[in-house]
């Protein structure tokens, strides 16, 4: 048995192709970007206001699911009541949400 192949022409057309590629490149990143990347940002400025809005008074939730009421902020931790006996040293990036 005989079998006949069919190839494309060879030569001519190689530009477009590199071209097309690049676009295409360009607009996948730029979806990825726009899709992904920028609301992660966004998501991260937001936490960053948070925790570094947080002052004596305000109810908070722990990441370990801790609720209470800061009684001191300080650099890098918080001071937070439990119960009326009961205070706690957290780190400020434990803080999950501040209750309002």
């Amino acid at each position: 048995m005989d079998f006949i192949f069919a190839m494309a022409p060879q030569g001519g057309d190689g530009g477009g192709g590199f071209t097309g590629s690049l676009i295409m490149m360009a607009a996948i990143f730029a979806i990825f970007y726009f899709m992904i990347l920028r609301p992660q940002q966004r998501r991260m400025k937001e936490r960053e206001q948070m925790l570094s809005n947080v002052q004596k008074g305000d109810k908070i939730i722990t990441s370990g699911g801790v609720h209470g009421t800061v009684v001191g902020v300080e650099d890098k931790t918080i001071i937070l009541q439990v119960t009326d006996n009961v205070k706690l040293k957290v780190e400020k990036s434990a803080v999950a949400s501040v209750v309002k």
